[in-house]
């Protein structure tokens, strides 16, 4: 396989289909799904941006896996199905039979994998148990794995008429291929079809533009593949201020305990300035945990597109 310029590939991507705006969990991601695809040995690029289009579909565009109805837990999914399974005419889960997720099997990754079977299916294409511990399938690589080989090889529907699986092979095996039925490989109902060709359609501009084999473009910096949001932690200027910042709070606090402590003229008065002290050095102390653990990020504002 031609190898895959990815500041090209990102620069592109966030202009179609990511509206103009990059993250982190979007960048990381993406770059999950091409190094799986990389170590299975694909190749062909049209797969490849099928794939990416309908994670693209199935996360929301965060690119990062998730539970159904975006639910935080096992607990909060069954609790989101649940609501909206009370109400008239089941909402959104009208064409479901009954309430399969009760039981845990609800969607989870890339790619909406739910009920058991296919949990069982997909733990021994994988050779992983994921029916002991189904939330499995939320780990990037494991989801990729499934997202992947389960278009490949058709592992999501059967087609009703030749009653053999749907593969990214019957829609991209001759040229130029077909993004909007290709939808059938996980959906049958044809569900939005033709909005998931379109971002089929961006990738592989991006994935065609980014291949190895062809020149580079000459609009593309690199700036424009970084994420908008950068953790603190890893953030140059974050660390150069901090750096900064530190000395000069250092000097400066030991001007003022010298200062302070030598006015103070009881002993209860020099206890309330160790209070102070302390309590100081531990907010310090938490926002440093904060900014090392990435849990404080910094926005760079758009790049240039």
């Amino acid at each position: 396989m031609a190898g895959i310029n990815r500041t090209t590939l990102f620069a592109y991507a966030r202009r179609s289909p990511f509206g103009g705006k990059l993250t982190t969990e979007q960048v990381q991601g993406v770059e999950v799904i091409l190094d799986m695809w990389i170590a299975l040995g694909l190749v062909d690029l049209r797969w490849l941006a099928y794939i990416l289009a309908t994670a693209f579909h199935e996360t929301g565009g965060t690119m990062q896996p998730i539970r159904e109805a975006y639910g935080k837990s096992t607990a909060d999914t069954i609790a989101r199905l649940d609501r909206e399974w009370a109400k008239p005419g089941h909402g959104a889960l009208k064409n479901v039979a009954r309430p399969y997720w009760r039981d845990g099997w609800f969607g989870r990754g890339y790619i909406q994998l739910t009920h058991k079977e296919n949990y069982a299916k997909a733990g021994d294409m994988l050779n992983v148990d994921l029916t002991t511990d189904p939330d499995k399938v939320m780990e990037p690589r494991i989801a990729a794995q499934i997202l992947i080989l389960g278009m490949v090889r058709g592992m999501f529907r059967t087609n009703r008429v030749t009653k053999q699986p749907e593969r990214l092979a019957d829609y991209f095996g001759t040229m130029p291929g077909d993004p909007v039925g290709a939808r059938n490989i996980v959906n049958g109902k044809g569900d939005k079809a033709r909005l998931i060709a379109t971002h089929y359609r961006a990738f592989h501009d991006a994935l065609t533009a980014a291949s190895e084999l062809t020149p580079q473009p000459a609009d593309v910096k690199k700036e424009d593949a970084k994420p908008d949001d950068v953790p603190v932690a890893q953030s140059g200027s974050v660390a150069t201020i901090g750096t900064a910042a530190a000395g000069a709070a250092i000097t400066a606090a030991g001007g003022v305990a010298t200062t302070a402590i030598n006015g103070i003229s009881n002993q209860w008065a020099l206890a309330a300035f160790g209070l102070v002290l302390v309590l100081v050095v531990i907010c310090g102390g938490v926002g440093l945990w904060l900014a090392l653990t990435g849990r404080l990020t910094i926005l760079r504002g758009k790049a240039t597109t």
